[in-house]
């Protein structure tokens, strides 16, 4: 057992303790009598002080050259390859997922810290020709104050850079809510921030649950910007009161995604697609595919190799390097897990692979499950293939043609990701012009994302506003500036300066 870790909140530059001295613990799900370490329960009286903190920088940071702030970023990201080994193996230890999707999160997040650091020296505005021919007209872009950026526990250290670092490099201050499940890396990423030289106030760190420190910090005054990774229920209320008090919200919330394999697949590419859709992260990414979608003259062959290969995957402990299925990250994981698979049973589902909790050996003290297959046309009514079960519970739906699978994939609440496997060019136009998604694959996973592309969903999936590379606008005004370089007055649209 690793030395616990004493995580607090950041406020202002300093460490703190929560108002009220309480604190909680942050397990291994792999094996819950591992304490990773504990951090400050924090509610109301927390979050004022970080959201004062935080407006107090703005004036300065907002001042500061862009191009210094982009040499901040760039400090930060030294130091996350510095200690990238170190990252990973924290965030398999606390949120479960193999050491390989560790690394990977961390490399992420390092590929956003450089991406957004390259862009301190970018352009950032636009000069567009007036209807006047002696005037020059800009568009620029202003920050727009504190920013709140709550963030979940799949991917602890690459989604809260996502979020935060556009945000920091337009001149908007921060203060930084991660999940409860996983303190321990977000009060290792605030180490980084500190030891980057940032400005007390600039970067902020509040622990605790939702309902205590994330929902005081998005009905705080002070805060201009939320922006949201998570839950279709908690995004949606997140919108809901923002709307209310005036202040911009940027959410991104669940998915229903799927693999759509049509008639001419290259079955090799549909099979490793779709396992890698389903069960990496064990479904519990918001990317993860719960559905296959495929041609019903594919599917008799498709579906017995893929519960081969299924069952064949090694589910353990994600600090062995062959694990490729890790626990989920909780109980309350399990219990959804569990439910939605007797729904798919109620519904009429044809089970190929049973799935359950696994308690026996080294699984005894995780929250393991197995792998969840099944067969079943899609109904209008049903509340297993339209609802994100968040955990390796996967529907093989097969259909007749290429409209019936873009009607089955349009046909839940959310829109978010979806891959298609095909070999003909005009049929993946058609897919991804008719499909309701934010990203897309050919002949891939519906997972992968790259940090200079947007990310984000339609519908329940998201309100338009993705974060990685498109969040600049989220944080950003962008306004219109117009400068006369004539000695009179001319107005656009014809309209007359003369006055009388």
């Amino acid at each position: 057992m690793m030395k616990q870790v004493q995580a607090m909140n950041l406020i202002r530059g300093r460490w703190h303790e929560s108002a009220s001295g309480k604190r909680f613990e942050s397990l291994n799900p792999a094996d819950t009598r591992e304490v990773i370490g504990t951090a400050p329960w924090s509610g109301a009286s927390d979050v004022d002080a970080a959201v004062r903190a935080a407006r107090e920088a703005y004036p300065m940071w907002k001042a500061m050259s862009r191009v210094k702030r982009g040499e901040l970023i760039d400090n930060l990201a030294q130091l996350i390859k510095r200690d990238l080994n170190a990252l990973s193996e924290l965030v398999t230890r606390e949120c479960g997922k193999p050491i390989n999707e560790g690394r990977a999160d961390v490399v992420e997040a390092l590929h956003m810290t450089q991406y957004v650091a390259g862009m301190a020296r970018m352009p950032h505005g636009e000069i567009i020709d007036s209807e006047i021919a002696e005037k020059d007209a800009y568009i620029l872009r202003k920050p727009k104050g504190v920013v709140a950026c709550i963030t979940p526990w799949n991917f602890p250290v690459a989604i809260p850079l996502w979020t935060i670092l556009p945000s920091l490099l337009e001149g908007n201050t921060v203060v930084f809510k991660p999940s409860e499940d996983t303190p321990i890396c977000g009060h290792a990423l605030a180490e980084l921030f500190v030891e980057a030289g940032f400005p007390p106030g600039v970067f902020n760190l509040v622990h605790g649950p939702g309902e205590d420190a994330g929902d005081p910090l998005v009905h705080h005054p002070e805060v201009d910007v939320v922006v949201f990774t998570g839950s279709y229920d908690v995004g949606r209320y997140i919108i809901q009161e923002c709307a209310k008090l005036h202040k911009f919200a940027a959410v991104e919330m669940g998915g229903k995604n799927a693999v759509i394999v049509l008639d001419d697949a290259n079955l090799d590419i549909a099979l490793h697609a779709a396992i890698l859709s389903a069960f990496k992260t064990s479904g519990q990414r918001c990317v993860s595919s719960n559905r296959i979608i495929i041609h019903e003259k594919l599917e008799p062959e498709f579906t017995p190799r893929f519960v081969e290969l299924a069952q064949r995957i090694n589910i353990g402990n994600g600090l062995r390097e062959d694990t490729f299925m890790g626990p989920l990250i909780n109980e309350q994981g399990v219990q959804k897990y569990l439910y939605h698979n007797q729904k798919a049973i109620e519904e009429g589902a044809e089970v190929l692979l049973p799935g359950g909790v696994l308690k026996e050996g080294e699984y005894q003290y995780g929250h393991f499950v197995a792998p969840f297959v099944y067969r079943m046309r899609h109904r209008a009514d049903s509340f297993a293939l339209k609802e994100e079960a968040f955990s390796p519970h996967v529907a093989i739906i097969p259909v007749s043609d290429i409209d019936e699978a873009i009607h089955v994939y349009n046909d839940t609440k959310y829109g978010l990701a979806m891959a298609v496997i095909t070999e003909d060019y005009r049929k993946w136009r058609y897919v991804r012009d008719n499909c309701e998604f934010g990203v897309g694959y050919v002949n891939l996973p519906s997972i992968g994302a790259e940090v200079h592309l947007p990310f984000g969903g339609v519908k329940g999936s998201g309100n338009g506003h993705p974060s990685a590379s498109a969040l600049f606008d989220a944080v950003t005004h962008k306004v219109a500036f117009t400068v006369n370089h004539s000695t009179e007055i001319k107005m656009a649209q014809g309209l007359s300066a003369k006055i009388g």
